[in-house]
């Protein structure tokens, strides 16, 4: 028997995200149509509903349409529709623009709107508490309790008054165990609790494993003339040569944009950063006059689970089940800073409010760029103590695709030989690189 106190719901969510969020209101709804009083709790490690949630966003409507048909009448943060949209295969210096009738039918993005993920968040959230649910920000989900039969029965928040050393200060609090008929973890991709859950009940047993990328993310207040509301811009090719991934620019309302740039997490080069990867993606010219001027305000990063229909897990366990990012309902075609090998059906362009999991799980093709990064020799020095100094790979070639000019380069990461010393050229490139870089971002950045 434990000392701590405990509550008990109906129904508890783990995490306030879009898809914890939608699962709550959903539960309401079927209960109010069924004429049934359901208690549901969330539980938010942030400090409010949408703290942890950083990300600008393409969302489609139809889920939403779905779940709250009156959207438009209730406040929605949906009042920036996409009027540009566009997809750039970069070089070093230049871009080029594919049309949109080359594109896929769910890269699109007609009728979808731009905003912040964390507006959506924080506006479903209102819409919760409207219909009874609690919300508990500020308390994270520290532990799973299991019945006696070995049922999910709950969880409990973590401890408060903990000093750094372990030791328990004078304002010690237990944490409170959260009692429930069922619990929902939609604690986002690799989640401690989900890991756990994953473990005990062998929810992988029959599924592919997750694969994941890493996304980092800014927000920028750029001037007005820069600002051109419900544009969407996508990126693949540089600065990437030996990884998969891409970037993205969305210009939201009230002067800002939202940037990221997304690298798979399955790269081999250990000189690979993906933070630096989009700092230099930010020197690129296109990219640069997007933000140029302007002003960083906040910024962050988080893991992004890739694996699509194959890495989904066996979802309910006994008490309890999986959902949105926990469950890998990331739907990975529109992502769209990444270059699918594969078309793929229209299902796939679902919002992650819906959670929809259809989709292959296809890995970028690689576009290599005209001036590869000088990390690129590192791979056939393994035999020596110390990784070589990578040698720049070759002049770009054209090549004749199935489906048009593609470009790709004569000599890639694979096709270096030994040891070599960086050459004049690509030292001269990464001074200049390091240069637009600082000039780029203003001293007073967070």
């Amino acid at each position: 028997m434990s000392d701590r106190e405990s509550m008990g719901y109906d129904v508890v969510i783990v995490g306030a995200g879009p898809a914890g969020l939608s699962a709550a209101i959903r539960l309401k709804q079927l209960a109010a149509t069924s004429g049934r009083v359901l208690s549901v709790c969330i539980l938010e490690k942030g400090s409010e509903v949408g703290a942890h949630i950083l990300s600008g966003a393409v969302i489609d409507p139809r889920a939403l349409d779905e779940l709250i048909p009156d959207w438009k009448d209730k406040g929605s943060p949906l009042t920036v529709p996409v009027t540009e949209n566009h997809h750039w295969v970069l070089t070093a210096r230049r871009k080029r623009a594919m049309p949109e009738f080359l594109l896929p039918r769910f890269m699109h993005n007609k009728g979808n709107y731009t905003l912040s993920l964390g507006n959506l968040c924080r506006w479903l959230a209102g819409q919760a508490e409207e219909l009874g649910i609690e919300i508990f920000p500020g308390f994270p989900a520290a532990d799973v309790l299991f019945a006696d039969d070995g049922s999910v029965k709950g969880v409990v928040t973590g401890d408060l008054g903990i000093a750094r050393d372990g030791s328990r200060r004078p304002d010690y609090q237990p944490g409170m165990e959260l009692h429930a008929r069922y619990t929902f973890f939609a604690e986002g991709a690799r989640g401690s609790l989900t890991k756990r859950l994953t473990e005990r009940f062998g929810l992988r047993d029959k599924s592919g494993p997750q694969v994941y990328g890493l996304g980092v993310k800014e927000l920028w207040d750029v001037p007005a003339d820069r600002h051109k509301p419900g544009r969407v811009i996508h990126t693949q090719g540089w600065p990437l040569e030996d990884a998969w991934g891409g970037g993205f620019l969305y210009h939201q309302e009230a002067g800002q944009v939202a940037l990221g740039f997304v690298v798979a997490l399955d790269y081999s080069n250990p000189y690979l950063s993906p933070f630096e990867e989009m700092q230099r993606w930010k020197t690129h010219p296109a990219v640069r006059a997007e933000i140029e001027g302007g002003r960083r305000v906040s910024y962050g990063a988080r893991a992004i689970s890739e694996g699509g229909w194959r890495a989904i897990p066996e979802l309910v366990f006994p008490g309890g089940a999986l959902i949105g990012c926990s469950a890998g309902f990331l739907g990975v075609p529109p992502d769209q800073g990444h270059a699918h090998r594969d078309e793929v059906r229209d299902a796939g362009r679902r919002s992650r409010l819906r959670g929809d999991r259809r989709g292959p799980a296809e890995r970028p093709a690689r576009l290599l760029s005209a001036r590869p990064p000088a990390r690129v020799g590192w791979k056939n020095s393994t035999s020596s103590a110390t990784p070589s100094r990578p040698s720049p790979a070759g002049r770009p070639r054209r090549r004749r695709s199935t489906r048009g000019w593609t470009y790709g380069s004569a000599s890639s990461a694979s096709s270096c030989r030994g040891p070599s010393s960086t050459s004049p050229t690509t030292r001269r490139s990464s001074a200049r690189t390091m240069s637009a870089r600082s000039s780029i971002q203003s001293p007073t950045t967070s």
